[in-house]
């Protein structure tokens, strides 16, 4: 992150406070790409190097806007359907590869693709309208949203607590972070077919 941007970040943090949490995580969780998550982890930072911004309450903001965000990603996937997601995908440059991937993961693993989602950019930024669009059900989708955003929000906002002055490494470990996890994620997505697969070669 060059010096502007960080300046640029921290002045909108220090100035509306946790409406710019909010405001960044909605948004990013409701579909536009948006980077929430530095956001989460810069006012986090903040609030352990400047106190400006108290972390509980950070936590308690991040939370809630995400899970409105996905539920608004959710009902514009529910009520405009494959041709807005498509519209959505041209204008956000999202690839065909990581619509394809997250198509198979909520056919496959419903439920859970909303959980695991939130750690992964790509998917965090698509969850939301792209189980809209499958028709999960709604119970089922904010159950596991509301859980995926309170862990999500927590984890990353205790990352960047727990980095205190420390901001350019911070990033760095994030950047290997989302790559450990993203390639956990795929084991597992890896494992569960093969599974599955011999689950149905036995019966």
């Amino acid at each position: 992150m060059t010096h502007d941007i960080f300046e640029l970040l921290r002045g909108a943090l220090v100035h509306y406070g946790y409406w710019a949490v909010a405001a960044a995580l909605l948004l990013e969780n409701a579909g536009v790409p948006v980077p929430g998550e530095t956001v989460l982890l810069l006012a986090s930072f903040l609030a352990y190097s400047e106190g400006k911004l108290q972390l509980s309450w950070i936590i308690v903001a991040g939370t809630v806007a995400a899970t409105v965000g996905d539920n608004l990603g959710y009902a514009l996937g529910h009520y405009g359907g494959r041709a807005l997601l498509e519209r959505y995908r041209n204008i956000f440059r999202v690839s065909d590869a990581v619509l394809a991937r997250g198509e198979r993961l909520f056919a496959r693993y419903g439920a859970l693709t909303i959980l695991f989602a939130r750690f992964v950019f790509g998917m965090r930024i698509i969850a939301g309208p792209l189980g809209g669009v499958l028709r999960m059900p709604w119970k089922t989708f904010a159950a596991f949203n509301l859980l995926g955003a309170a862990l999500w929000v927590t984890v990353i906002a205790y990352v960047g607590y727990s980095f205190g002055s420390r901001w350019n490494l911070l990033l760095q470990f994030m950047e290997r972070f989302d790559l450990l996890l993203g390639a956990a994620f795929v084991v597992i997505v890896v494992f569960l077919w093969w599974r599955n697969r011999k689950v149905r070669k036995d019966s």
